[in-house]
C-alpha cells in the first residue's frame, strides 16, 4: 500500500488543489450565501459523490475515452457548459431571491446535493485530472494498482469534504446579513450568475491535457 508520508504529500496536495477556485468550490460559496450553511454542506457532499465517479472512472479506464476521444471530451464538457448556464439563468429569477430570504425553507437539500453532483461529473476536466494524476503515485510493488488509486481518490474526497464543508460554514456564517434584504439578494444573484457564465465559457474553452 501507500506510504504514511506520500499519502499525507497527496492529501495537503489534494488539500490546496480544493482551495483553488474553480466551478464547485464558487458553487458552494455562492448556494451557502445565498441559501444557508445547510445548502453549501448538501453541494458539498454532491460534489464529493462526483468524485467517486472519476475515481472509479479512472480505476477502470473509462476516463481514457476523454482524452483520446475528441468527440466525447467535447459532449461532455458542453453538457457542464449547458449545466452552468442553466444555474445562472435560475439566479437570475425572482424565485431565486425568495429562496435566499428563506434559506432552507424553500431548497430541497437532494435537489442541492444533485446540482453537485451533476456539476462534477460533466466536468471532463476533473477526470483528466485524476488520469494524470493518480497513477504517477501508484507502485506495482506495493500492492493492487487499482486498490492504490481507490486510496488517492478517496484522499481527495476526504479534503474535498473538509476544505467545502469549512467554505460553507463561513459563508453561512454571513448569509444572514447578506440576505435581509431584496436589494443585496439582487446583487448577490447577479454577480453568481455572472461568475457562472464564465466558468461556462472558461469549460467551453478548455482543451484535454
Amino acid at each position: 500500500m501507500i506510504g504514511f508520508e506520500s499519502m499525507t504529500g497527496l492529501f495537503f496536495t489534494a488539500v490546496i488543489l480544493a482551495l483553488v477556485p474553480g466551478p464547485d468550490n464558487i458553487f458552494v460559496l455562492t448556494q451557502s450565501v445565498i441559501l444557508g450553511r445547510w445548502a453549501g454542506l448538501m453541494a458539498t457532499l454532491g460534489f464529493s459523490t462526483g468524485l467517486i465517479f472519476h475515481t472509479l472512472a479512472v480505476t477502470l479506464g473509462v476516463a481514457a475515452i476523454f482524452q483520446t476521444s475528441e468527440v466525447a471530451f467535447t459532449l461532455l464538457k458542453f453538457c457542464g457548459a449547458a449545466y452552468l448556464l442553466y444555474l445562472a439563468w435560475r439566479f437570475l429569477q425572482p424565485s431565486a431571491i425568495a429562496a435566499g430570504q428563506s434559506g432552507m425553507t424553500r431548497a430541497r437539500p437532494w435537489m442541492l446535493y444533485r446540482r453537485g453532483v451533476i456539476m462534477n461529473i460533466t466536468n471532463p476536466k476533473v477526470s483528466l485530472f485524476f488520469l494524470a494524476f493518480l497513477p504517477q503515485f501508484t507502485d506495482p510493488q506495493a500492492g493492487s494498482v487499482v486498490w492504490q488509486m481507490i486510496v488517492i481518490g478517496l484522499l481527495f474526497i476526504i479534503a474535498t469534504l473538509l476544505v467545502f464543508g469549512g467554505l460553507a460554514l463561513l459563508a453561512g456564517a454571513i448569509s444572514p446579513w447578506l440576505t435581509q434584504k431584496p436589494e443585496r439578494m439582487r446583487v448577490i444573484n447577479r454577480v453568481a450568475a455572472l461568475i457562472f457564465v464564465m466558468l461556462a465559457i472558461r469549460l467551453v474553452l478548455a482543451q484535454p491535457f
